[in-house]
């Protein structure tokens, strides 16, 4: 019972959804029904789309040098910045989820907080690809007094949130020092965030290795000496999907 009581705790949102579809199955079965299938639909897309999202991102992570992020999109990027972002977000194409991980790839290698905004935006609502579609249903008139408003909403609202909001505020520490060890343990693997990309068991092969595709921890040892390619492995992990938690070093 104490253990489904923790699964419920630790998996609030999912078990907030289930319950709602549960609730709504007894009182509506048909809007219950449809709302389920309805689902189905959508996390059907998402699987199909979000592997090659991650490994766009694993890609990113792993080609795509830091400095060159920085230069195109980071904190002194200035206008060359905001017009990348907007290009970026205006020309890319799938559902804007896919944009998430994407967008945490980049600030993670030094994109600024604006720029970010930008590309969720433009992703969100400008496309490209779609101007032709709009233009067509709506007429051209209407498509570009509407994209002129909402690219000008789209700067004004970076430009508010990066006063607001601190990139620091954004992304978690990958390593957090805590005076006693949690249940978990110091090293973990949020296995249903585990692409099963083997970064981490190259990285650092002492500590992690691979299991029904999935990496998992074989050595909570944390040693000096594989601090650094622990680090590396945490900071390279494209579905961020291990956590470090460091009590001391020996």
């Amino acid at each position: 019972m104490m253990k489904v009581l923790n699964t419920v705790k630790n998996n609030k949102l999912i078990s907030f959804v289930a319950l709602t579809y549960l609730t709504l199955g007894i009182v509506l079965p048909d809007k219950g029904a449809q709302s389920f299938f309805n689902s189905l639909y959508y996390i059907k897309e998402m699987l199909i789309i979000m592997p090659v999202i991650l490994l766009l991102t694993s890609l990113i992570e792993a080609w795509v040098p830091t400095k060159t992020i920085q230069n195109m999109l980071g904190e002194d990027a200035g206008l060359k910045g905001y017009i990348f972002s907007f290009l970026l977000g205006s020309f890319s194409a799938g559902p804007i989820y896919a944009a998430f991980p994407v967008c945490k790839t980049l600030l993670n290698k030094g994109a600024r907080i604006s720029n970010i905004v930008i590309i969720l935006s433009s992703w969100a609502v400008v496309k490209v690809p779609m101007l032709a579609n709009e233009a067509k249903f709506l007429g051209p008139k209407f498509t570009f007094i509407r994209w002129i408003l909402t690219s000008i909403s789209i700067f004004l609202m970076a430009y508010l949130v990066a006063k607001i909001v601190k990139k620091e505020d954004v992304l978690k520490k990958s390593v957090e020092f805590i005076g006693e060890n949690t249940d978990e343990g110091i090293l973990n693997i949020e296995s249903s965030y585990c692409i099963g990309c083997g970064i981490c068991t190259k990285l650092a092969p002492v500590t992690f290795a691979m299991e029904n595709k999935k990496a998992v921890v074989i050595n909570q040892d944390i040693k000096e000496e594989h601090y650094e390619s622990i680090q590396t492995a945490v900071d390279k992990c494209p579905a961020k999907a291990i956590k470090l938690r460091v009590e001391n070093i020996e």
